[in-house]
């Protein structure tokens, strides 16, 4: 293979696993978000600010894929 193919190949891998990543972390944290919301529903605020937070974290390590990915495409 050409090394512009194996780059080609390396970003679409690099974004693909961390789409899945990220998606299960998400689903993971909401759904533990949703579970502390129904035993406490008084922390509801609390628990809805850091789900928020978490997610930005998480969706931070996608956006790297995604520069990552970027940067291999384009050398």
């Amino acid at each position: 293979m050409e090394a512009t193919a194996l780059a080609y190949l390396g970003a679409g891998l690099s974004i693909g696993v961390a789409a899945f990543g990220t998606g299960i972390g998400m689903g993971f944290m909401v759904g533990k978000t949703v579970e502390g919301i129904a035993r406490q529903p008084e922390a509801l605020e609390d628990l809805r600010t850091t789900m928020i937070i978490g997610i930005a974290f998480i969706e931070a390590l996608a956006l790297y894929a995604l520069v990552i990915s970027f940067l291999l495409i384009f050398k």
